[in-house]
């Protein structure tokens, strides 16, 4: 079974939203899983992420699996400019600015060139989700994820931010794509 990591976003942490659900499901399948704690909102930088990531990085590898939401998405496509990964689960993404008060604290890590050619070389597949009525994270600017990757995007209906203020304390849909994806499905 592959090393998953599980990165969150602005404010968030390994026992945010469905991580923690998502953790316990992928371990029971055998899975090694990786929740870092990055420094946010303070110090939240492309600069001090890197820092906490290289703690990780003797777990990463083609055989890897990233699953990021929010913040975490523009942070693991950072990630794959130097990391090989076998597959990336990128949900409520974006890159760029959202015009917003989080554009102070995201801009080392969302509003930079990224190196598309090399991200796409380090990691094999991608899966992006996205909502029709992410309040944080408007749906054009998720889906300029998904049109850089090449990928289509999965969108779901009236689901937020799929962060537990949308109720997603739990996140079946994910679970299920990675267990396919692993070739674990019934």
């Amino acid at each position: 079974m592959p090393n998953i990591f599980i990165i969150h976003g602005t404010g968030g942490s390994p026992n945010d939203n469905w991580f923690p659900w998502l953790k316990k499901e992928l371990e029971k399948l055998g899975c090694k899983v990786f929740v870092p704690q990055f420094p946010t909102p303070e110090n939240q930088t492309l600069e001090n992420w890197l820092k906490v990531f290289k703690d990780y990085e003797q777990h990463t590898g083609e055989d890897c699996i990233i699953v990021g939401h929010s913040l975490g998405v523009p942070f693991i496509l950072n990630l794959f400019e130097k990391y090989k990964a076998k597959a990336a689960f990128l949900v409520a993404g974006y890159i760029g600015l959202l015009g917003s008060e989080f554009d102070e604290i995201n801009h080392t890590i969302t509003d930079r060139s990224f190196d598309w050619k090399k991200i796409k070389s380090n990691c094999k597949e991608f899966f992006v989700y996205c909502s029709d009525d992410d309040w944080a994270v408007p749906l054009e600017k998720a889906k300029q994820v998904s049109d850089k990757l090449g990928v289509k995007p999965k969108i779901l209906h009236n689901a937020g931010h799929i962060n537990q203020g949308s109720g997603f304390y739990e996140f079946e849909q994910l679970l299920e794509d990675i267990k396919h994806y692993l070739d674990l499905s019934p």
